[in-house]
């Protein structure tokens, strides 16, 4: 099981010192609610990708092309000819009409890339990683962030689903919002093991303080015979 934490610099988020109040209840626990109102409201938000490798890429690529048309911009005003590529592009975009196929599929394609640009800029990235409970107290402070790899949570629930009583073999697919289990059953009743794996698999779920629990989908069948 591998877990992904992330650490606040010391001294960032310190508040200044406020008077001491007289107020009795002050740092004693609330005893009266309950689990779930002394859980932290709502979820921790999703780890964000640094995304290096399509950073990098953007950034040479745009770097060749700059450095390459500054190169020819000197070149001329220096009395030279321009480069032969850039010539014949400025006269085919001057002489191609907009309906022209292949200034169709040039606007496509760059539209595809930008909004493929776009989409990483805007979206969290690192789905392998889900979410854990903050513990109470530590619930926006950004000291401690912690999160678990669905492989991880794959082979734990797999391991669970084996344990049941008449399951052969089992295959877990771990999702963001929903979790698919697929075992074969060589003995006992179908739905009395449906029941049994609802059971174990829904305590084991539980017990690994995901953020936002997933849903679970359990499937039992016979194996193929032959």
């Amino acid at each position: 099981m591998s877990a992904h934490t992330g650490r606040q610099r010391p001294g960032d988020g310190v508040l200044p010192s406020e008077p001491a109040t007289t107020d009795s209840s002050a740092g004693q626990p609330d005893t009266d609610a309950t689990p779930a109102e002394r859980e932290p409201v709502g979820s921790p938000r999703r780890f964000w990708s640094a995304r290096r490798v399509p950073a990098v890429i953007v950034a040479l690529l745009s770097l060749a092309a700059v450095g390459l048309l500054l190169y020819d911009v000197v070149s001329v005003r220096a009395g030279r000819p321009g480069m032969g590529w850039r010539r014949r592009l400025a006269d085919e975009l001057a002489t191609r009409p907009l309906d022209d196929v292949w200034i169709i599929v040039g606007a496509a394609v760059a539209t595809a890339l930008g909004l493929c640009l776009v989409l990483l800029a805007v979206t969290p990235g690192l789905r392998r990683l889900l979410p854990m409970r903050q513990p109470p107290g530590t619930r926006g402070t950004g000291e401690v962030r912690a999160g678990l790899d669905r492989r991880a949570v794959a082979l734990i629930l797999r391991d669970r689903a084996v344990r049941v009583s008449g399951v052969e073999s089992a295959r877990v697919d771990v999702g963001r919002r929903k979790i698919k289990v697929r075992a074969q059953v060589h003995f006992r009743d179908l739905d009395e093991v449906r029941a049994d794996l609802d059971a174990a698999l829904g305590e084991a779920v539980a017990t690994l303080g995901l953020a936002r629990r997933p849903s679970l989908a359990v499937h039992v069948r016979r194996p193929k015979k032959g």
